[in-house]
């Protein structure tokens, strides 16, 4: 009898100790780009995000290393009923470790809810909302590449220092657009400028002009555009037409793209003032990796942030992985090796992730060229500031984050 029954205990420990060693060595990871490919921020993410996780596979070196990474995209449609849906659909049944792009902050925040439900990872490049690494902050979200405090911070101060201190908001009715008048009215407020008004528009409408015609009504030196994508390029078309930037009233691009400006042309951007947090033509390494994106896109497209967020995010989540020796199955325990990880790559430098799981880097300010100023292609940009990292995002000691220790 004692001999079966330590027969029996030892066969079991040789079970948990084998099974044990096989779910330290999984290798495996899924990576699912949750994206908008078809709607009105497809350019900036959709495609092109899903070729930056497939660069970042393939420049990690992983397959030597006997990893097996699979990537995956689908298209949420701006909507946050079908992105959860297809968020548990890729978790139960794809076996999906981690959620990128994410594009939409609507999308973004219930897809938070379902990551951390579900103990998988999600690195947002897409989404704007501060409200990620702040009020609903979570241990399985990392937040990579920009958002709406960092936006205000950087665009509306240096706008209502260069003298526009009245603003008047042109808004898209959903959580990013709310969000990005929230904090860049804040920032106006204390920079000691006036918040006249705000309307607010339907997301993805084409026809701008009643709204338009509201803000140039108000005369606010300054028009604030809470949107973003096709809204955001329209807007703009719109109010040439209308004449509004010949009458004196300046429009502020809250948050621009470089598809945006290579949309609008030139003639129409140029003089716009933005922030961004990539720029494929700031150095030498950044030229690099845009060229061999660009050969790769239909369209011959330089990357937006968001796909070079894709791309810096997963890099970094790889290194994370490699630390571990395996087992990317367990979201929070991934991301809290992320932050114990400084981080550094060639398209966003040196940087870090802090417990509220915001990435630190620099943004830069730019202006839009005159077309005469352009010498090629997508050579769009000039620089005009840069706010350090450690300035650019909202500092802990105003965060509402539980997983920061005050």
């Amino acid at each position: 009898m004692k001999q079966q029954l330590s027969a029996l205990l030892l066969g079991t420990a040789l079970a948990l100790g084998s099974g044990t060693a096989a779910f330290a060595q999984d290798k495996n990871v899924k990576i699912g780009v949750l994206t908008d490919n078809s709607g009105l921020y497809s350019d900036l993410g959709g495609a092109g995000s899903t070729l930056a996780a497939q660069m970042a596979v393939e420049d990690s070196g992983l397959a030597a290393k006997g990893w097996k990474v699979d990537v995956i995209s689908a298209d949420h449609q701006n909507k946050p009923d079908i992105a959860t849906n297809i968020g548990r659909q890729w978790i139960d049944v794809e076996k999906v470790d981690i959620f990128m792009d994410v594009l939409n902050s609507g999308v973004a925040l219930a897809t938070n809810n379902l990551v951390k439900e579900k103990n998988v990872v999600m690195i947002n490049t897409g989404a704007a909302t501060s409200d990620l690494t702040n009020a609903q902050c979570s241990p399985n979200t990392i937040h990579w590449v920009y958002d709406t405090y960092m936006l205000a911070n950087s665009t509306g101060q240096a706008l209502v220092k260069a003298g526009g201190n009245t603003w008047y908001f042109l808004t898209a009715d959903y959580a990013f657009g709310h969000a990005l008048e929230r904090d860049t009215s804040a920032v106006v407020t204390k920079a000691g400028g006036k918040v006249i008004g705000a309307v607010r528009h339907p997301l993805n409408t084409a026809d701008f002009s009643s709204f338009l015609l509201q803000a140039q009504a108000s005369k606010a030196k300054i028009i604030g555009m809470s949107n973003a994508g096709g809204d955001t390029t329209n807007t703009i078309k719109q109010a040439s037409e209308f004449g509004i930037v010949a009458g004196g009233q300046k429009l502020a691009g809250l948050l621009l793209f470089i598809t945006d400006v290579h949309s609008l042309g030139l003639k129409v951007a140029q003089g716009l003032n933005f922030t961004e947090t990539f720029y494929w033509d700031l150095n030498d390494d950044t030229r690099a990796f845009s060229k061999r994106f660009s050969e790769r896109m239909k369209n011959k497209a330089m990357p937006s942030m968001v796909q070079a967020g894709v791309y810096s995010g997963l890099l970094h989540y790889f290194k994370a992985l490699e630390a571990m020796g395996g087992n990317p199955h367990d979201g929070a325990k991934v991301v809290a090796k992320m932050k114990e990880m400084p981080t550094d790559d060639k398209l966003f430098g040196k940087g870090t992730i802090r417990a509220d799981g915001r990435k630190l880097h620099p943004a830069y300010l730019f202006e839009v060229k005159k077309p005469e100023e352009s010498k090629g292609p997508w050579d769009y940009y000039k620089l005009v500031g840069t706010t350090p990292a450690d300035q650019a995002f909202r500092p802990l000691s105003e965060s509402a984050c539980a997983l920061v220790k005050k």
